[in-house]
């Protein structure tokens, strides 16, 4: 009787054991298949990424790169650069089509005249574009003597009715491209922060390009406002003393009269267009939109 006992005793302590065992490795197991299936998860989406990119960037002068002092070709060489860098491609092919003083209507005049860049275009895994600073400037020059925001306002219908039909030819010669359009910006809002209409211009002038953005398919704003205006590190630019000393200022007033204010993101040459930091500052704007929407021009159909 008690061989019995002891043998069911061995037998209770063994499938308790088993048990407890088989609970532990459950409770273990569903982490390391979590890692398993993230690991797999990245191979992959590795094995469905392109290797090449093609990126056409089409627009004006920001397109361009006039006044990038390095002459590596604005915002549009760097986005190319860091986007081979982080995801480890082989090539980034960046057409870059910016001539510098195009509206709007003018350059969806030279992409129906250019049969070569219609083929860039409908070939491109993503396209960049800049616009409406000049489209801007040709109504202020207009009304240059009568000159208000309500003004401005009664021309943002036209703009935006040219906005549309360069966005739709793009996307007609392109169908399944991201498309990523930069916004516009004030370069004379530290020099003169008392002309607050100016600032109220570019901003409605953004909204109305923002809005025809927002209607399309698979096509982003990206605002530069900002970024160009507080220059590098949100200083706000840089206060120039008369005794050519300089220092970093976060508030600007106009009843400065000691010294100049200048904006540390701007071209010194005109004082207008980005400099290579101002590039650098948009470059990280569009890589970071770019680095959101990815599966629309990174991953293989």
């Amino acid at each position: 009787m008690s061989k019995k006992k002891s043998l069911f005793g061995w037998l209770f302590f063994f499938v308790f054991v088993t048990v407890v065992a088989f609970l532990a490795t459950s409770w273990l197991l569903p982490k390391e298949t979590t890692k398993l299936e993230q690991a797999t998860a990245e191979k992959v989406q590795a094995s469905n990424q392109k290797t090449s990119i093609h990126y056409v960037a089409i627009g004006d002068s920001l397109t361009q790169g006039v006044g990038d002092e390095t002459q590596q070709g604005g915002f549009v060489s760097l986005v190319a650069d860091k986007l081979k860098d982080q995801y480890g491609l082989a090539t980034v092919h960046a057409q870059n089509e910016g001539v510098a003083g195009e509206r709007s209507d003018q350059i969806l005049k030279r992409i129906n005249q250019d049969e070569a860049l219609q083929k860039e275009i409908s070939e491109a895994d993503f396209i960049t574009a800049t616009f409406g600073g000049n489209d801007l400037l040709k109504v202020i020059q207009k009304n240059i003597l009568s000159l208000s925001v309500k003004t401005i306002e009664n021309s943002e219908a036209s703009y935006q009715k040219n906005s549309l039909a360069l966005l739709e030819r793009i996307r007609e010669l392109n169908p399944t491209a991201p498309v990523y359009i930069l916004g516009i910006y004030n370069p004379f809002y530290l020099n003169f922060p008392e002309i607050t209409d100016l600032q109220t211009v570019v901003d409605n002038w953004n909204k109305a390009t923002e809005e025809v953005v927002d209607d399309q398919s698979n096509m982003y704003f990206i605002p530069i406002n900002d970024l160009l205006y507080k220059g590098v590190d949100n200083k706000v630019g840089i206060t120039k003393t008369s005794d050519s000393e300089t220092s970093s200022s976060s508030e600007t007033t106009s009843d400065e009269t000691s010294g100049t204010v200048e904006n540390n993101a701007l071209y010194e040459g005109d004082k207008f267009h980005p400099n290579a930091i101002g590039y650098q500052l948009m470059a990280k704007a569009v890589k970071d939109e770019l680095v959101k929407t990815k599966s629309h021009w990174l991953i293989k159909e």
